[in-house]
């Protein structure tokens, strides 16, 4: 990867490893874990082609993402994502993932993913009982703030969907986004990083922009009050 901002200073080599770059420092909040959100956009602004997100990246955002599961201590990942994306089982053996689901049905528990005892549900407390382990917050829908409180972690990376990102937008959750940006147009109608959250601004702070074969690699934080 090649640094554009922070520029090095003289003397410092402009190339710098996936693992420099994102392998840095987290604090985890004192009622909550810190919450990055990892995606990858097209320039017209689409996340999936395909229905999917893998066919927008390349090797270097797979390394971003191996990266960023290597440093986190929980993925948060929405139900449908995890069926449409095909979630397995983490290869890093530390790294559990937690499924938002408004109910928990419509989920396979027989995959390798619910077998392997790394997965649980982030459900409400109303929501019917379920065969793995459950975080639940919130009635009739899910409290994220109160679910993360729940979860022993202490730097949670939410990997989508777009709907799941806007919750945690409009809760103001989202200390940190790792945005790539795949230098292609796409067409279609594939939804954004978020969606459904309600018009606002929160301004974030640019923390690093990489170059590889003409992705951008951005990662942006939460900026300080």
């Amino acid at each position: 990867m090649r640094r554009l901002f922070p520029h090095p200073a003289p003397g410092e080599p402009v190339d710098i490893s996936v693992r420099e770059a994102y392998d840095v420092p987290r604090q985890r909040w004192p009622e909550r874990p810190w919450l990055t959100v990892c995606m990858i956009q097209s320039l017209d602004g689409s996340i999936v082609i395909g229905g999917t997100s893998g066919g927008l990246g390349n090797p270097t955002d797979q390394q971003v993402l191996v990266t960023m599961r290597s440093v986190a201590d929980v993925l948060l990942v929405g139900a449908e994502t995890v069926r449409t994306e095909g979630y397995g089982v983490p290869s890093n053996p530390s790294l559990r993932v937690g499924v938002v689901s408004r109910s928990g049905s419509g989920l396979d528990f027989a995959t390798p993913l619910f077998q392997s005892g790394r997965a649980f549900l982030v459900i409400p407390e109303d929501a019917p009982e379920a065969p793995v382990p459950s975080v639940r917050a919130g009635r009739g829908g899910v409290d994220l703030a109160a679910a993360l409180a729940a979860i022993d972690a202490d730097v949670v990376q939410c990997e989508g969907g777009a709907s799941l990102n806007g919750a945690l937008l409009a809760a103001d959750l989202i200390d940190e986004i790792t945005m790539t940006l795949a230098p292609m147009l796409v067409g279609g109608d594939g939804p954004r990083i978020t969606s459904h959250a309600p018009e606002l601004t929160r301004r974030m702070q640019l923390a690093h922009v990489m170059e590889d074969d003409g992705y951008l690699f951005t990662r942006y934080v939460r900026a300080s009050t």
